[in-house]
């Protein structure tokens, strides 16, 4: 197929809209069910780009969450932890638990909130128990290289039949050269073709040199999702999963913010008395992410007012106090930070200390980068400048 016309444009407003090759060949996709649109089709691309990268670079099946063109989460299929299949609502499954379906259930549920009506990517066919996670989940669509019959099947039967299913050719290699119009103006650039992989971290310039290979696997995976995220963006990374992600900011304090406030939360949602919450039988997963968005969040009272935590729990939880909270923070470390620019000022660093970071990785080359190596000495983190910024628009 050399074109597909698309329902509308970003916006119902923006027709017509299509997808096509200028040079005339054929697409290096199929829909194989759905109707996927303009920004489900930006979403996948970029979402297969990431998930294929990693998957080069590590050897590891990965799989991505993308909403609104960026990222909600991204991991690599390693094993869960009993915490974690309860944190991610996936301990009540019975299935095999696949590399991708690893990698899947971590992407999703890094950052549930944010990946709700999530666009997927897979590194791999996908398998049936890959499938069984994405069916049961509130989803745009999926692209993969291939899909076993039996998982065909059950996405087909997703959303009344229409959810959209993507495959893409993964032998597709892109033109050197890229373009895009804005105001019916063209722009080109040669495709950023970075290969990022263990030896891009070797420039340390902090005190600590110490850099394990599980921190190099989890820099080059935060190096790889700020590759294909909207910019400004930081990406907090754990045991091979994305935790934080922060995209399209003006300033990178506040990304580094945003990006931190989301990795805490991921770490919160760990407490025991998190996990422990007294939901009522019914209430949907959906609905038990926001209650406890809330609960661990500033705005606590808005769900645990009289009239309201009636409506989610059986009984009335406690407060979840500020100092229990910091406390609780305070065991959290060795997470690896990356940054798709260089960092202006230590406040960057100090917020990173307290998401518990222990492992940097950004270009390097500000004015301040005697501040940024000082602070980093301060807590005892490894800092690597790896010279090369990852800016995506």
């Amino acid at each position: 197929m050399k074109e597909l016309e698309l329902k509308y444009g970003c916006n119902p407003n923006q027709k017509p809209s299509r997808i096509f090759m200028e040079n005339g060949s054929d697409l290096p996709v199929t829909v194989l069910n759905g109707r996927p649109g303009y920004i489900n089709f930006l979403d996948a691309l970029n979402g297969w780009q990431l998930v294929s990268e990693l998957k080069r670079v590590t050897g590891i099946a990965a799989a991505s969450s993308f909403k609104h063109v960026s990222p909600a989460g991204a991991a690599l299929g390693l094993p869960l932890s009993d915490t974690l299949r309860k944190i991610y609502w996936v301990d009540d499954m019975d299935i095999d638990w696949t590399p991708l379906a690893n990698a899947y259930a971590r992407a999703r549920g890094a950052d549930r909130m944010s990946s709700f009506g999530d666009f997927i990517a897979l590194s791999d066919e996908c398998d049936v128990s890959t499938a069984q996670l994405i069916k049961r989940e509130v989803s745009d669509g999926v692209i993969a290289p291939s899909y076993s019959k039996e998982a065909l099947a059950i996405l087909r039967e997703k959303k009344k039949g229409s959810y959209n299913v993507i495959q893409i050719d993964p032998s597709y290699v892109p033109a050197p050269l890229e373009v895009k119009q804005v105001y019916g103006i063209s722009f080109e650039q040669g495709r950023n073709e970075l290969n990022i992989d263990e030896t891009f971290f070797d420039h340390l310039v902090s005190a600590n040199k110490n850099l394990p290979t599980s921190a190099k696997r989890d820099l080059a995976i935060s190096m790889i999702t700020l590759k294909y995220t909207q910019s400004n963006s930081v990406c907090y990374v754990k045991d091979g999963q994305a935790i934080g992600i922060g995209a399209g900011q003006q300033s990178r304090i506040h990304c580094t913010r945003l990006a931190g406030q989301k990795a805490d939360n991921w770490w919160l949602r760990q407490n025991p008395r998190v996990m422990g919450l007294p939901f009522l039988d019914g209430i949907k997963r959906a609905d038990r992410d926001n209650a406890i968005d809330l609960y661990i969040g500033d705005e606590y009272e808005d769900l645990l007012a009289d009239g309201a935590w009636q409506k989610v729990f059986t009984s009335r939880p406690p407060v979840f106090t500020a100092e229990e909270k910091r406390a609780w923070l305070a065991e959290n470390y060795g997470v690896a930070l990356g940054s798709d620019a260089f960092f202006p000022f230590g406040d960057n660093i100090e917020r990173a200390h307290k998401s518990g970071v222990s492992y940097v990785a950004e270009p390097g080359g500000s004015i301040r980068d005697d501040n940024v190596i000082a602070c980093c000495d301060k807590y005892g983190m490894t800092l690597s400048f790896t010279g090369i910024r990852l800016f995506h628009h």
